[in-house]
């Protein structure tokens, strides 16, 4: 694999330290293995229960867990002694943090390449559908509704099952559970909208693509200074949870040239500069692969890339320190590599088991295989074992309801699909 150099820095000696921003997630645990394996030195802001503060390749800064909080330390005093240290940001939050306060923080800290409008327009969910619109790319059916008349108006217009879906889908998950949500009628609509308004959390309204999740996926890329993509990488969705507004929760890699030029082709009609994953679903009903959303970060799937030969967080470090990187535009990555995220596959198991999806013994050969896993790791096993510990308190919790409802005579404990 031919290594390149960034031409516009000086190779140092000693790596600069890192700090990921809003890293409370699988993908701080896997941004700060790939750099603490390599000796750099790796910090953290993020809540303090995030699994990544476990990881014995990171450090917590106990600074906070919002944005304005990280925005007063890092453009502060108190942060001074991480002045030239690399910024890297792991959520959505961080995003529009790093967008509001950029001039600040370039002055003291080495960022990524970016165009905040880029940036902006991928952030803003209506604004990623309009402009693949532009470009050409398919995308659902979408409404503009900034109010209950808005929403009133298109009413003949509107296919369901429709999701009421935010606009900034972190500022949504700050109050509600989940993605979205879903509606099946009108009647529906109209109370579920008014609630997410009520909330402050702004929506537009979004035709379902039908579907199985394993006819989700997308790409990864990242956009250099002149526009040119350094790389394209392709996984799916083998299953999420929960079913159809969940995280992904098995995936595996694959090479579809389609995914990569349609997911291309919205990133360089935006201008983006810098990581980009593009996520799709394929469309049944006229096999067109049509936009979902826009992730321009480190994704929770970070380590399905790494475990397939795309060490993509050691490569954007080594671009903006001066380190020589892998050319990975003519490197091949391993197809076939699947991502499991074992405990929330097996609530997932549970639940489709529970309405006769699928056997024990489909789910068993399902994920007979050898996998790239999240949180685990022998160098690390911290995070896994918080992990398991949060799910098992869910466990215990949703088995206990179960049972009062069976006490009280509450009928069946299956919730609808």
């Amino acid at each position: 694999m031919a290594l390149v150099s960034d031409a516009g820095s000086m190779a140092r000696q000693s790596p600069l330290p890192v700090v990921l921003v809003g890293a409370s997630s699988a993908n701080a645990v896997s941004v700060a293995r790939s750099l603490g394996r390599h000796g750099v030195a790796v910090y953290l802001l993020c809540s303090p229960d995030g699994e990544s503060r476990l990881s014995r390749f990171a450090r917590r800064l106990d600074e906070g867990s919002d944005a304005e909080a990280w925005a007063r330390f890092l453009t502060g005093p108190r942060s001074d002694w991480l002045r030239g240290a690399v910024l890297l940001t792991c959520s959505d939050e961080a995003i529009e943090m790093t967008i509001g306060y950029r001039e600040a923080l370039a002055e003291r800290y080495v960022l990524d390449i970016a165009e905040p409008a880029a940036q902006w327009c991928f952030l803003n969910k209506l604004s990623t559908y309009e402009a693949a619109r532009e470009a050409g790319v398919p995308t659902p059916l979408f409404w503009r509704v900034a109010s209950i008349e808005d929403v009133r108006r298109h009413r003949d217009e509107y296919v369901y099952p429709l999701l009421v879906k935010p606009l900034f889908s972190h500022r949504f998950k700050k109050v509600f559970p989940g993605k979205y949500v879903l509606v099946s009628s009108f009647d529906e609509l109209v109370p579920a909208f008014e609630r997410v308004a009520g909330a402050g959390v702004e929506a537009l309204l979004l035709e379902e693509i039908p579907g199985d999740d394993d006819r989700l996926c997308s790409c990864y890329t990242y956009i250099d200074e002149s526009g040119s993509p350094l790389f394209g990488f392709t996984k799916r969705i083998l299953r999420r949870h929960p079913e159809r507004q969940g995280f992904g929760c098995y995936h595996i890699t694959d090479w579809s040239p389609d995914v990569l030029e349609t997911g291309l082709r919205l990133v360089k009609h935006v201008g983006h500069r810098g990581i980009a994953n593009v996520e799709f679903k394929r469309d049944d009903r006229d096999g067109q692969l049509k936009v979902i959303e826009c992730n321009i970060r480190f994704t929770a799937a970070n380590e399905i890339l790494v475990a397939s030969g795309y060490d993509l967080p050691m490569f954007v470090y080594s671009r903006l320190t001066g380190r020589s990187f892998p050319d990975l535009r003519n490197a091949e990555y391993r197809r076939g590599v699947r991502l499991w995220f074992p405990l929330a596959d097996f609530l997932e198991f549970l639940e489709l088991r529970r309405h006769d999806r699928i056997t024990t013994y489909g789910w068993l050969r399902s994920v007979w295989h050898a996998q790239a896993l999240p949180y685990f790791a022998w160098d690390d096993p911290l995070p896994s074992i918080a992990i398991t510990a949060q799910v098992a308190r869910r466990l215990a919790v949703s088995g206990a309801r179960r049972a009062k409802r069976r006490v009280r005579g509450g009928g069946s404990d299956v919730r609808p699909s």
